[in-house]
C-alpha cells in the first residue's frame, strides 16, 4: 500500500487508543502488534484492505467498513468509464474544439468508432450492492447483463434482470465488456491477468 505517512508515525497516532477510524492507512500485522491497546478498527471506505484482516483477528480486534459508502457513485463511474471507452467523449471534444468536424468534408463525423451498448454483453464480476446498481444502469442502456457472485443467489440476480453464469471463464466469453466489483483480496488478486 501506498504509505504517505511514515509507519513510526502512524503507530504515534495510534497511541494507546482502542479505537481507531482511519481510511488509506495500511495497518499491517507489525503495526498492529506494536498496538496492544488496540481493540476497534473503523475503516472509513467500502473496502478494508489496508488492514491485515487475519492479524487483526488474531488479536481479536474487530475491523468494519462502511459497505454502502459510494455504492451509486462507483456504479455511475463504471458506467463514465465504459461510455468513455465507447465514445472517446474526451478526445472527441478536443478534436472537435480543434476544428477537426467543422474541416470535415462529411456532416457525419467521428474519430474513433462509435460503439452503441444496446444489445452488448455486460459481465459484472461480484453482485453485491455496486454490482447490482452496476446492473441496473446497464438494463437501463438496453444490455444484457451476465453476472457471476460466489455469494450472491440466482435469484436475486435473476430479479435484477441478470443472467448468473456459473463461471468466469462463461462470463468471459459471452461479454463484450467485463466490470469487476469485488473486494481486494489475497484470493481476488490478479482476477485479470494474461
Amino acid at each position: 500500500f501506498p504509505v504517505t505517512i511514515p509507519v513510526a508515525e502512524i503507530r504515534n497516532r495510534i497511541g494507546d487508543a482502542e479505537i481507531i477510524l482511519t481510511n488509506k492507512t495500511p495497518l499491517n500485522r507489525e503495526m498492529l502488534k506494536s498496538c496492544p491497546n488496540l481493540k476497534y478498527i473503523g475503516v472509513l471506505a467500502t473496502g478494508f484492505n489496508v488492514v491485515d484482516t487475519a492479524a487483526a483477528a488474531e488479536q481479536n480486534i474487530v475491523v468494519t467498513n462502511i459497505p454502502t459508502y459510494g455504492t451509486t457513485a462507483v456504479a455511475q463511474f463504471a458506467f463514465a468509464l465504459i461510455l468513455e471507452l465507447c465514445h472517446h467523449v474526451g478526445e472527441h471534444a478536443s478534436s472537435v474544439e480543434t476544428g477537426d468536424w467543422s474541416n470535415c468534408e462529411d456532416f457525419c463525423y467521428w474519430n474513433y468508432p462509435l460503439v452503441e451498448l444496446a444489445g452488448k454483453t455486460l459481465g459484472i464480476i461480484g453482485f453485491g450492492r455496486i454490482g447490482q446498481a452496476t446492473a441496473k444502469i446497464a438494463v437501463a442502456f438496453g444490455m444484457d447483463v451476465l453476472a457471476y457472485d460466489l455469494f450472491c443467489s440466482d435469484e436475486i440476480m435473476k430479479n435484477d434482470g441478470v443472467e448468473p453464469v456459473s463461471s468466469v471463464e462463461q462470463l468471459y466469453a459471452q461479454s463484450d465488456i467485463v466490470s469487476l466489483h469485488i473486494p481486494a483480496t489475497p484470493e481476488t488478486k490478479q482476477s485479470i491477468n494474461a
